[in-house]
């Protein structure tokens, strides 16, 4: 039977598995984002910031010998044999320092949103929907652009995130220090999240759930803050890796991405991504480009006209 010293055993314990198969088994690895991976046997194994969790059997770790326990299925003893059967880097990483999180600089708030409920109001979101928005401080206005500002917070509470709308022309930003991990969400109480690109979409969602009658919070709403063009196929949004992370409970996805070529290709991304793990329904505006277009349609803003194609 094989010995391994304490030494030997916190040397492989230091080693993550990030480093791991980028030297031994560089094939496995494929990249989501800047700083996230899956590995091609487990596109629902994701690893960052020096940790990794495989999704669907809800395990996770931090080193490489974690994941070829929990993994790989080895024994303790057979995952050291594998990691001291190969010639081993010449430094070993210490642990990973937890990052500290970037600095949200959030503007001045402005004394009132009466710009902020105008303008919104002007896109045909309902006053109810607003209200909760402002009440539970996920929305507010800033002092001096009077712009309007959405909130996104981690799990402690803390905004880790914030998109900004110019009231007045078409500004769209975003708030130096935001971390598109923790976009704009009104959580639920439910199984379900709703996805969609914009907060101006999620509210105006919430507002024709409010016309039918129905609780409109009930359901976790969800902004990706944006989506983009990738080449590869099962692109899972961050916003959306992190919220599901966050909210285990969630086992439906209702997807309310735009009528372009970048919404409906994000849209089939995250099916292939996470079919294996969710039902997932594909539900584009019936009308127009995005939910806020079908928005102002029913409420009389826009006409359908402006649509035929």
């Amino acid at each position: 039977m094989a010995y391994f010293t304490p030494e030997e055993i916190q040397q492989a314990k230091r080693m993550d598995l990030l480093t791991y198969l980028q030297t031994y088994e560089p094939n496995q690895l494929v990249k989501v984002s800047n700083d996230t991976y899956c590995t091609k046997d487990h596109d629902s194994l994701k690893i960052s910031n020096g940790k990794w969790h495989w999704f669907s059997r809800n395990t996770g770790g931090r080193s490489a010998l974690d994941y070829l326990v929990k993994v790989r299925g080895l024994s303790f003893l057979e995952a050291m044999e594998t990691i001291h059967g190969k010639p081993m880097p010449r430094t070993i990483p210490a642990p990973a320092r937890k990052q500290e999180p970037k600095a949200l600089l959030l503007p001045e708030r402005n004394g009132n949103a009466d710009r902020v409920i105008q303008y919104l109001k002007g896109r045909g979101i309902h006053d109810v929907v607003i209200r909760y928005c402002l009440e539970n401080h996920l929305l507010f206005e800033s002092r001096e652009y009077h712009s309007a500002v959405f909130l996104g917070y981690d799990k402690g509470g803390a905004a880790r995130y914030g998109s900004v709308r110019g009231t007045v022309g078409g500004y769209k930003g975003e708030l130096s220090g935001s971390d598109k991990h923790y976009s704009f969400s009104v959580p639920g109480n439910s199984e379900t999240v709703h996805v969609f690109e914009s907060a101006i979409d999620a509210l105006s969602y919430a507002t024709l759930e409010l016309f039918e009658g129905r609780n409109w919070h009930e359901d976790h709403l969800l902004s990706l803050a944006g989506v983009y063009i990738t080449k590869r196929e099962n692109v899972v949004p961050v916003a959306l890796s992190r919220y599901l992370e966050d909210h285990p409970e969630v086992r439906v996805l209702r997807l309310h991405l735009d009528n372009d070529a970048i919404g409906r290709g994000a849209a089939a991304g995250i099916v292939e991504g996470l079919r294996d793990q969710y039902a997932i329904f594909d539900e584009p505006p019936v009308v127009g480009k995005d939910v806020n277009d079908q928005l102002q349609m029913r409420v009389g803003l826009k006409c359908k006209e402006e649509y035929s194609r």
